[in-house]
């Protein structure tokens, strides 16, 4: 998921995006403890996601106000 694909949604869009990617990542960290995570670069993917949905929400934030 790339930049350009989350800047056309909204704030609402992008809680709910967070919030999924955090399952995610959960889950994720959870495999990876257990030993059934296959894909190990998925970990570091999903956490740039967040990171990046979490500046959108902040530039929007300042933007607002």
């Amino acid at each position: 998921m790339g930049i350009s694909d989350i800047r056309g949604k909204s704030a609402e869009e992008l809680q709910s995006l967070l919030t999924d990617l955090k399952k995610e990542q959960f889950n994720l960290r959870f495999q990876k403890v257990t030993g059934e995570l296959e894909n190990t670069a998925r970990i570091k993917q999903v956490r740039k996601d967040i990171a990046r949905v979490v500046t959108l929400l902040n530039q929007n934030k300042k933007k607002a106000a």
